[in-house]
């Protein structure tokens, strides 16, 4: 491979990503994600999200090793996986650990803190406690679509670190959402209290 022809280096800003995910996931919470999709700046802190473990990990997309679809979730930490649910709702994952590890963390909910008109619009309702309190609703508030899966996060996607770090007692663990293997892992993390973690 020619030196042109290797990728560009991942921004060193998210080195740590390519942690292992079950680290990862915690400390995701508290992070906003920033969206500049269709050119219209929308934001929000991630209060709910969910670890899968790649090729060991019966739930995860990436249990039966790279396909056409779920080769994002193979790059390493930093690059996006964005999948389509029941063929009606888009999924935003982030890709952790190392390249051909298959981790991924599934963002289900986050707090708007920017761009909430625009959410507003893209998910017809003002309810700010509904513009994102679920995978689906997340990607559709954020304009987050399938041409998004492979790039990288300082793309389209950025993460801002908190600017007010919670106290990490307030971290809740349990079990994953939606899924029929491997139901006793608790790898769903979510911020306590918050109204904006998803009904389930």
């Amino acid at each position: 491979m020619s030196r042109m022809d290797r990728p560009a280096p991942l921004d060193p800003a998210y080195d740590w990503l390519t942690a292992d995910c079950l680290d990862v996931a915690p400390k995701l919470l508290g992070w906003e994600l920033v969206s500049h999709a269709g050119g219209l700046e929308t934001a929000g802190r991630i209060v709910e999200c969910e670890a899968y473990h790649g090729l060991e990990d019966p739930a995860s997309h990436a249990f039966r090793g790279p396909t056409k679809r779920t080769a994002p979730m193979f790059e390493a930490g930093g690059h996006v996986y964005v999948y389509l649910s029941y063929g009606i709702h888009t999924c935003m994952n982030i890709v952790t650990g190392q390249a051909g590890e298959g981790q991924a963390i599934l963002l289900r909910a986050i707090e708007p803190t920017a761009g909430l008109e625009v959410m507003a619009r893209r998910r017809g309702t003002t309810d700010p406690r509904n513009l994102a309190s679920g995978p689906g609703k997340l990607t559709q508030a954020l304009g987050v679509g399938l041409e998004l899966s492979g790039t990288r996060l300082g793309e389209t996607l950025f993460l801002r670190p908190p600017s007010d770090p919670h106290d990490q007692a307030l971290v809740v663990t349990g079990p994953r959402v939606g899924i029929t293997r491997a139901l006793h892992h608790p790898w769903r993390f979510y911020l306590r209290n918050n109204p904006h973690v998803s009904r389930r």
